[in-house]
């Protein structure tokens, strides 16, 4: 007979995949079945935030704070959704997502690459929900982040080989495109961020091949929550003071190095390669 204790719920891990694709009949659909089986196999509670599914409000208005606002001559979203957070008047879309979100130990964003980024529905996600106070603050962002304890990544398709996506290629290095959501979303607001799978132009491939891919995928899957996640600055890298200018002690470790510090940081030498695509680089 098999007996849960209290020390193996404490182990439950909570894994948050926020989806973004219209077809359950697509590769990303598969990819995200295939991070639900494994995990769930794994013993981890798996919540799916299927955004189409939901048909998920990807504006950010008024229509997201119950009751009336506090500047309706200028209605500024970050403050009045704050106020209503804090005083439990936000859209019930929202709440359920927020409860998901505190649940969460990993947040895995699976979606096809849109112009370079996510899709409108998921960048409604990251504008609803990533709510200022809950999510973040001037004092707490970055290395001092809210979500410090939890980590996240994105999941993708491209529909571009990956040889447009380098150095050389027409697309531009990948680990510039990635830099706004990886630095700009996620460790902004804290999470210790995972290296991105990336599942290049599944389109222009056989079966076999796609399937070969959703089988490194699982292979993947069965030591994720221990990955270590990419490097970023610390927050007190930084000098408030002086406008958050990297600190001069800093700089001079860098000084030696033929490399900038990150994709963002470069210092005006090349950027460091695969900072964005792997951990420990």
């Amino acid at each position: 007979m098999w007996i849960i204790t209290s020390s193996d719920r404490l182990a439950v891990k909570t894994v948050l995949i926020v989806y973004a694709h219209q077809s359950a009949g697509s590769f990303n659909a598969a990819v995200k079945d295939a991070a639900v089986d494994v995990l769930t196999k794994q013993g981890c509670n798996v919540l799916v935030s299927d955004l189409y599914e939901l048909k998920f409000k990807a504006t950010a208005t008024e229509e997201d704070i119950t009751g009336a606002v506090k500047n309706p001559e200028h209605f500024c979203y970050g403050e009045e959704t704050m106020l209503a957070w804090q005083e439990g008047r936000l859209a019930s879309d929202i709440v359920e997502e927020h409860k998901k979100l505190k649940e969460a130990d990993l947040v895995i964003f699976q979606f096809p690459m849109y112009w370079f980024s996510v899709p409108a529905i998921m960048k409604g996600w990251v504008d609803r929900v990533l709510t200022l106070g809950f999510a973040y603050t001037s004092e707490k962002r970055y290395s001092a982040g809210i979500f410090r304890e939890k980590k996240a990544m994105l999941s993708f398709t491209t529909g571009s080989h990956e040889t447009m996506f380098s150095s050389n290629g027409i697309n531009g290095d990948m680990n510039v495109t990635l830099w706004p959501v990886q630095n700009g979303v996620l460790n902004y607001c804290g999470f210790q961020v995972l290296a991105p799978q990336v599942f290049w132009a599944p389109t222009h491939l056989s079966a076999e091949a796609r399937d070969s891919l959703l089988k490194g995928w699982r292979t993947r899957l069965q030591g994720l929550l221990s990955e270590a996640p990419l490097s970023f600055p610390p927050a007190d890298s930084f000098d408030k003071v002086k406008g958050f200018q990297l600190k001069p002690e800093v700089h001079e470790k860098q000084a030696d190095s033929p490399f900038g510090l990150t994709v963002g940081h470069h210092l005006e030498k090349p950027l460091p390669p695969h900072s964005q695509m792997k951990a420990r680089v």
